[in-house]
């Protein structure tokens, strides 16, 4: 594979010399995992304060729920969630932004507002982001999602997983960069309309992706699957998801999102040092 080039992010440069870590910072009070922890501006912003001290290269911030079964919210409520959060936070952290939404609106806003990622769970299948992310030129993380999330994990099917979500991949890829845009990362979308198996093929198989000469995230972080094989509830999925992240930096993950920083960048350097990047 190719060495990849430098991430532009408005005023920030992340290089590949290691795996990155993005920290989730989730303004939702439904979220899986942390809904209604950091609800209110202060207590957001400290925390991703916190995540940066330990080791976040990147805050995203999502202000809508996309757990399996999530409820969309209203344009004018998703604003009202991250807008004050972002404004504050880009004045008191020194790491790129990113804005975990699908519409485009909320996108531009946001950018606006100095975000400097969109990370579209939607993987830019709406034009509109398409035209967006073109227009600001700025990096795009494109997921792979099966259906949507009131319906992805009703019996979620493949015939070969890895291939189909690599098709995905390639047929988004040509479109973003007809558009002009320069800096994509692809997310196979742990969770997103798969099943246990599902999941474990990815992780097991990602180097597969690396062909496509992208930057490619994961994000395990505390999900169901985990949660099905060491019968563990969401707030005690630490280790099922530093195992996770392993077996993905050393398969080719060069970005990776997780609430649990400090110990994930641990594991992170020592899974680094196996792959021989440190």
């Amino acid at each position: 594979m190719a060495q990849l080039k430098p991430l532009r992010c408005g005023p920030y440069t992340l290089a590949f010399d290691r795996t990155l870590i993005m920290g989730i910072l989730n303004l939702t009070p439904d979220s899986f995992s942390d809904g209604g922890l950091y609800f209110d501006t202060k207590s957001a912003v400290s925390h991703a304060k916190k995540m940066v001290q330990d080791g976040a290269d990147i805050i995203d911030i999502g202000g809508e729920s996309s757990r399996p079964g999530s409820t969309p919210l209203t344009e004018q409520e998703e604003l009202k969630r991250v807008l004050p959060v972002l404004s504050k936070l880009r004045k008191e952290i020194s790491v790129p932004i990113s804005i975990d939404t699908y519409k485009p609106n909320i996108a531009a806003r946001c950018l606006d507002e100095g975000a400097a990622i969109i990370n579209d769970i939607t993987g830019l299948t709406n034009p509109d982001m398409v035209k967006v992310a073109a227009e600001r030129n700025v990096p795009v993380v494109m997921m792979h999602m099966k259906g949507s999330p009131q319906t992805m994990q009703i019996n979620p099917e493949y015939k070969e997983i890895v291939e189909e979500i690599k098709t995905f991949f390639e047929k988004q890829i040509a479109i973003a960069c007809n558009a002009g845009i320069e800096s994509i990362i692809i997310d196979p979308g742990i969770g997103f309309g798969k099943t246990l198996e599902h999941n474990l093929l990815i992780l097991r198989h990602l180097d597969v992706f690396t062909e496509l000469c992208c930057p490619i995230l994961v994000g395990p972080s505390r999900k169901n699957f985990i949660g099905v094989i060491t019968g563990l509830p969401v707030t005690d999925r630490v280790e099922g998801t530093i195992a996770a992240i392993s077996i993905a930096v050393v398969n080719g993950a060069n970005i990776v999102r997780v609430h649990d920083i400090k110990a994930c960048q641990r594991a992170i350097q020592v899974a680094d040092a196996i792959r021989g990047i440190q």
